[in-house]
């Protein structure tokens, strides 16, 4: 589907970059390829097709759909895109959806965590040791910016973690260094139609995706790349180029640690970071 020829620059060398640099896959791995029946997930199952068959480090691949409740027509979707893209698919039924419209609050987020949970669970009865989700560049850069901006925090959206709650089990993003435009563009150039958001607790409404935090982070990188193009690339080096003598605290293992800590220690960041005033 063009992914590696037409699309090369934009999306196969940062997949395979990415794949590499955080050390996502090791030889003998089984990979649960998560789909949602979006653009993201289903580039990336592709993608993690493609480079199954043409790697010398062997693993194996399961095409994971969780139906959470979907409608009629979405399931149908989901179903006709994974076989236009020979996707063997695996579909997991649950009421996920029900269940998360009878919370008193914050639906989605019970629902998002539950998804995830169910995500592991199938996966590891299915004899995954990992699983795969299609989060890209800019769903990382907008989590920073989110993180600082709303939760007075800098946090970012790692590109691997271990469960704490299923043991043995990991979660990579593959996509960690492909752009979400050229994402947009391969849909495009293919003529593909995804599903945007087919949560039933939202249809009919004006919430959801296009009314969210992460839709106004996404408005404001265009925004400032409309004047420096460099600003996303900027903020995804900026967490990979952390300057510690320059850190006013952080936490860690839940505990605040202020700068003064270390700041009197000869041979701490502080007494390196040179006299900057």
């Amino acid at each position: 589907m063009s992914i590696q020829k037409k699309f090369r620059k934009e999306i196969w060398a940062p997949f395979v970059r990415g794949l590499k640099e955080y050390d996502m896959l090791r030889e003998g791995d089984r990979v649960a390829v998560c789909i949602s029946g979006g653009k993201d997930s289903m580039l990336l199952a592709k993608c993690m097709q493609l480079l199954q068959r043409f790697t010398d480090r062997p693993f194996e691949l399961v095409y994971l759909v969780m139906d959470p409740g979907y409608s009629p027509e979405n399931r149908a979707q989901i179903e006709r895109n994974a076989a236009l893209l020979g996707l063997p698919i695996t579909v997991v039924e649950n009421r996920l959806f029900e269940a998360a419209a009878s919370a008193d609050k914050s639906p989605c987020y019970l629902c998002a965590r539950m998804r995830r949970g169910c995500l592991y669970r199938s996966a590891q009865e299915l004899g995954c040791n990992k699983i795969a989700l299609g989060h890209h560049f800019d769903d990382v850069i907008e989590t920073v910016l989110m993180s600082m901006l709303y939760g007075g925090e800098m946090k970012t959206m790692m590109p691997k973690v271990h469960s704490a709650h299923f043991a043995g089990m990991e979660l990579i993003r593959p996509l960690y260094r492909v752009r979400e435009q050229a994402v947009i563009g391969w849909a495009r150039y293919n003529d593909l139609s995804f599903l945007r958001c087919a949560c039933r607790l939202t249809e009919g409404t004006a919430t959801g995706q296009l009314d969210s935090k992460r839709q106004e982070m996404k408005e404001l990188i265009r925004a400032l790349e409309r004047r420096s193009p460099s600003v996303g690339a900027n903020i995804f080096h900026s967490f990979h180029n952390v300057n510690l003598g320059t850190l006013v605290g952080y936490r860690g293992d839940g505990v605040p640690h202020p700068f003064t800590e270390e700041y009197a220690r000869p041979g701490s960041p502080y007494w390196l970071s040179g006299e900057d005033g």
